[in-house]
């Protein structure tokens, strides 16, 4: 009487072996269709389009900012009072709203240098060059560093070759003081603080950041340096697709900007984030 029912039984469960023997059972080692999870597609970088405006000669400083039909005086309220300094119309405009947003957070902003073309740099390099400055207040160069490549480098601790300074561009500016010290106690760290939660709301960046495995080449940290990243991005880009080294001249010393790779490690030698 039981056999039919066992027979049905048997069927069943012989049917059911042959099925997982045809198809297989997913071992603990392979992944199931619910398990599968579609790897992040990494997003390609927005290309940077380089306004016809920027050419090399731009770049390289050689033009007058007080004749420049995208540059402006700045006015005397934002500055420490000694000369008159000039930006661009669009790095001028966005300090105006950050210095009024400082200013409601009891910040005080004060611009103490700004455009510098490549005429003026080369008055700071060749003084220094030639030893008329003192490196840091306390060297001669040509005393200290009388092999020319020896002599550049220790001038490219804090100051440009004429031809490569980021101040050629009308975005980049100096504030408050050319101390880090200042900046790391006190008002000055109020200021540093605010900056560096608030500046890049404003398109602003620090482009001399703390030296290290990040930023092996370049120009010591300077927390009072900040740039305009909407001009000065494109700027830097066309430095890397169409300046070179050979075309960094007209100045003593000129000639060792080969051997130092100049454009690679200090005018691109900058913060990733004021790449990007």
């Amino acid at each position: 009487m039981n056999r039919p029912s066992l027979l049905v039984k048997l069927t069943v469960g012989t049917l059911f072996l042959i099925f997982l023997a045809c198809t297989g059972t997913p071992s603990n080692d392979e992944p199931t269709t619910d398990d599968v999870v579609d790897a992040p597609v990494e997003k390609e970088a927005e290309p940077i389009v380089i306004d016809s405006s920027f050419t090399l000669d731009y770049v390289r400083g050689r033009f007058n900012p007080a004749t420049h039909p995208d540059f402006t005086a700045v006015d005397g309220k934002y500055t420490d009072g000694d000369g008159t300094y000039y930006l661009r119309k669009d790095t001028y405009e966005a300090f105006k709203k950050m210095h009024a947003a400082a200013a409601a957070d009891t910040v005080r902003l004060t611009i103490i240098s700004a455009t510098r073309n490549f005429n003026r740099q080369k008055s700071i390099w060749e003084a220094k060059w030639f030893g008329s400055r003192l490196l840091e207040g306390r060297e001669s160069a040509p005393e200290a560093y009388p092999e020319p490549v020896d002599r550049a480098l220790a001038i490219l601790r804090w100051s440009s070759m004429p031809g490569t300074s980021r101040h050629h561009w009308g975005t980049d500016m100096d504030i408050n003081r050319l101390t880090n010290d200042y900046f790391e106690s006190g008002e000055g760290l109020k200021v540093y603080e605010w900056m560096t939660a608030n500046a890049a709301s404003f398109g602003f960046c620090q482009p001399y950041s703390p030296k290290g495995e990040d930023r092996p080449h370049g120009y010591n940290e300077e927390k009072w340096h900040w740039s305009y990243l909407p001009a000065a991005r494109q700027l830097t880009e066309l430095a890397r697709t169409a300046l070179s080294d050979q075309e960094i001249d007209g100045f003593e010393g000129s000639e060792v900007a080969t051997a130092i790779g100049v454009v690679e490690k200090y005018v691109l030698g900058i913060n990733a984030v004021c790449k990007e």
